[in-house]
């Protein structure tokens, strides 16, 4: 196998497809590996964990077709530290060289027999606007757990919701969940628990597609994009068996007290007094008539407050809550303004953008004395 191409072109396939990568290899030192394979003018980068598999394409100048796997990392370490402009990689036996300029290296490649041999996406391809399911994954990842002990929550739950697809994660401390009215990625009444981990690698190679291509199978889910400048991404995860927890009964059907606010103005003086929020410390918000006040106060550091101007309606109130937890939920709200909505100091809390009803983000509230 001989080609050659562009340093920064070959580097984006390698990264994109390195990220598929676990690096440990497991039972199969393979897998610490990605494959390239030369063809047609088009170089294939595939790289895969046996539950994600990243494949990345790009136009090359193919001299001699062929395949081979090498090591994910050290590959591209090395072609990063090359100067811009052409690099070639040639592979005789088990040895791959790659040449630029006056730099050469020679790298022992991995058995490509050992390689897992990949399915081709199964189901039916439906597209998805690329700007919407980016904006929608954006809000919803960010509230999926990554303790791999409750798998179940370390997914994003996709449904079909009243002709389009909605979006669900948890962590059993907040709670995200996004409509795409326009999304019929599922038929009615169907609905599957895709790894957050693929979703966030996802939302890393939508860049300037326009549309995604999806295809559902049995047990796995695939991602095609083609974006207007860069490599072609195939994404392909398997999916999480077993029951989603019912979110639904989370969600009040109504609150006595709501607040709106300013959602840059909320969410600089949510940051400014977390400064104070050391060791766990919550931070705690007073809801009063046009009025909130933040405080924080950690013993032995300090303390910290802030008054924002602020719409409210219900009885005065103290709650407090992560405020890392917060904050992710005021950053994923879109518009100028967003609307707290609560219960009590203990019951769950809503955050809603003022943009429309398509996004929730609910919230636990953290006990304090």
């Amino acid at each position: 196998m001989k080609f050659r191409c562009e340093r920064d072109l070959l580097l984006g396939v390698l990264s994109t497809a390195g990220r598929a990568v676990t690096g440990r290899g497991g039972a199969l030192p393979v897998l610490s590996g990605v494959r390239l394979e030369a063809n047609d003018n088009q170089l294939v980068a595939t790289g895969s964990d046996l539950d994600l598999t990243i494949r990345s394409t790009i136009d090359v100048a193919v001299e001699t077709a062929g395949a081979t796997v090498v090591p994910a990392r050290l590959i591209s370490e090395i072609v990063r530290s090359l100067d811009v402009g052409a690099v070639e990689i040639e592979v005789t036996g088990d040895e791959a060289r790659v040449t630029s300029g006056r730099s050469q290296f020679a790298v022992r490649t991995l058995p490509i027999d050992d390689f897992p041999r990949l399915d081709p996406p199964a189901g039916e391809q439906v597209s998805v606007p690329a700007d919407d399911l980016a904006a929608g994954l954006k809000q919803v990842v960010l509230a999926a757990s990554s303790d791999d002990a409750r798998p179940i929550l370390t997914g994003v739950l996709m449904t079909a919701e009243e002709g389009g697809l909605r979006l669900v994660a948890t962590d059993s401390y907040r709670l995200a969940v996004r409509d795409l009215p326009d999304a019929t990625v599922l038929g009615e009444g169907q609905k599957v628990l895709v790894p957050s981990r693929a979703l966030g690698e996802l939302i890393r190679v939508l860049g300037s597609a326009k549309e995604v291509h999806v295809r559902l199978g049995e047990r796995d889910v695939t991602f095609d994009v083609a974006p207007e400048d860069g490599a072609k991404v195939q994404l392909t995860t398997r999916l999480i068996e077993g029951e989603f927890p019912n979110y639904r009964q989370l969600i009040p059907a109504s609150y006595p007290n709501e607040l709106t606010v300013g959602r840059e103005t909320f969410l600089d003086a949510v940051r400014r007094v977390k400064l104070m929020a050391r060791e766990a410390t919550p931070l705690r918000l007073t809801l009063s008539e046009d009025s909130l006040e933040l405080m924080a106060v950690t013993q032995d550091v300090g303390e910290a407050h802030e008054q924002l101007d602020a719409s409210y309606s219900g009885a005065e109130l103290t709650i407090a809550f992560n405020p890392d937890y917060l904050i992710a939920g005021i950053e994923a709200a879109s518009g100028d303004e967003v609307t707290l909505q609560t219960l009590d100091a203990l019951k769950p809390a809503v955050l809603r953008t003022s943009e429309g009803p398509d996004y929730l983000y609910l919230l636990m509230p953290v006990r304090v004395s």
